[in-house]
């Protein structure tokens, strides 16, 4: 497993992977030694580039190789997810309901709240039925300055 780092706006993010794809994204809470390795499989390069151009909002979508290691169901939710598209949100009833069991609200946001790859599989876009900023594994301070990034310009005034 290969590691870089990226200073993005809401801290320092973590990116693992090898040739089968990157499988870890994380914010980190603390300050850290960066040990980054040498040579970075393609994927991970791909995907700190791609995550830069995020942030200076050049990109709404990613593209490299992805590899996260959970359960099966975990790993159904984390596909659900990434059709949630970018500027939208949808409410954890409604993400239960299209994995079709309306009862599973409280797994599914487990699976969210397990994400391992943060900001590609947009967990961010999920939020209580009521339109509440409910749980983010990274804070509720990111995810809202997340969804601030990925929402439409708001128009601005001529005089």
């Amino acid at each position: 497993m290969k590691t870089t780092y990226l200073k993005t706006p809401l801290g320092i993010a973590r990116i693992k992977g090898d040739n089968d794809g990157v499988s870890e994204i994380k914010i980190q809470e603390k300050n850290i030694d960066f040990e980054e390795s040498k040579e970075l499989p393609d994927c991970v390069f791909q995907a700190k580039n791609q995550l830069q151009d995020y942030f200076l909002q050049k990109r709404k979508s990613f593209d490299f190789k992805l590899n996260p290691k959970g359960t099966p169901f975990q790993q159904k939710v984390w596909m659900a997810l990434l059709e949630i598209p970018f500027g939208k949100t949808c409410s954890y009833m409604e993400l239960s309901k299209k994995l079709g069991d309306p009862k599973a609200i409280r797994a599914v946001a487990s699976a969210n709240g397990k994400n391992p790859l943060w900001i590609v599989v947009p967990c961010h876009r999920v939020i209580g039925s009521d339109g509440s900023l409910t749980g983010y594994a990274g804070g509720l301070h990111r995810k809202k300055w997340l969804l601030a990034l990925e929402s439409p310009a708001a128009q601005q005034s001529l005089f």
